[in-house]
């Protein structure tokens, strides 16, 4: 890790101007050269051929599960290194490749000798990655509100919530096939990735208790946590039926073709790892 392009969302709460005016910061006390910087989505991700003309060798990502899908797929050709910190609500992807969740504490440890570049899995669907995890059916509705909660507007969020809750109590649910044990027809079917396959939760929520705990979840911003019921493991999955379903790819809604196929997928080498532990068997 030597030069540096950082891609940030400074609107984001957790990644606001002054985080990453200290991050660059550190990077200037470990002798790191910032040949970039990147605020997400108001510039655009930069392509391959621009982070080699730099000589950038590392992105460094602070933002959330969203900013760091789109980056990730832009640069999925790229030869480089990512060093993902943590500037989200869930920070899955950081939990798993580092053994803090101090920004600054991570940058020190990736340009000390004990880093290394190593592997993740991840969902692949078409075009789609899901590095954090896949969410199919009607509940994925709940995305919309959730993205009003944080931009701010109760109008929106009102609206949002009374469609998602339609979606998720009045709409037929979603079926998969390549799933064992999942027959029947589910309000949301949570996919992670996993480096033997993909593990796969299906919620079948008909009361309203159930339905309440599942919205609420996404509005607080751990939608994984909202995941419950028959768990099963999978090689591939593809949706039943005829009809495009909605999708929410690392929190990001996507409609998907029904034909597409669901699998899992491993990364080249390309995560800068700071833990101990192999990432793979990390929560």
């Amino acid at each position: 890790m030597r030069k540096l392009w950082f891609i940030t969302n400074p609107g984001s709460g957790s990644t606001n101007a002054a985080k990453c005016a200290a991050l660059e910061a550190v990077f200037g006390e470990r002798g790191l050269e910032l040949a970039g910087r990147t605020d997400f989505p108001e510039q655009p991700v930069p392509d391959a051929v621009a982070l080699d003309a730099a000589g950038v060798d590392t992105v460094v990502l602070f933002a959330g599960d969203g900013t760091i899908n789109a980056a990730l797929r832009a640069l999925a050709a790229w030869g480089g290194a990512f060093l993902i910190l943590p500037g989200g609500t869930m920070n899955l992807l950081a939990k798993a490749l580092h053994d803090t969740l101090d920004p600054e504490a991570i940058i020190h440890a990736a340009h000390g000798a004990g880093a290394r570049r190593v592997a993740l899995p991840f969902i692949a669907a078409g075009e789609h990655r899901a590095f954090v995890g896949l969410i199919l059916g009607p509940a994925a509705a709940w995305a919309r509100a959730r993205e009003a909660v944080r931009k701010g507007r109760i109008a929106r969020l009102a609206r949002a919530i009374r469609a998602a809750w339609s979606a998720t109590f009045h709409r037929r649910g979603i079926r998969v096939r390549g799933a064992p044990g999942l027959a029947r027809r589910y309000q949301a079917v949570f996919v992670f990735p996993g480096a033997g396959g993909m593990d796969v939760a299906a919620v079948d929520a008909r009361d309203w208790g159930t339905i309440a705990q599942l919205g609420w979840e996404w509005l607080t911003g751990d939608w994984i946590a909202a995941r419950a019921v028959t768990q099963v493991h999978a090689r591939e999955l593809r949706v039943r039926g005829n009809r495009r379903a909605l999708a929410l790819f690392d929190g990001e809604p996507v409609t998907l073709d029904p034909a597409t196929r669901i699998r899992s997928a491993m990364s080249g080498k390309s995560f800068l790892a700071t833990r101990a532990a192999d990432p793979a068997s990390a929560p």
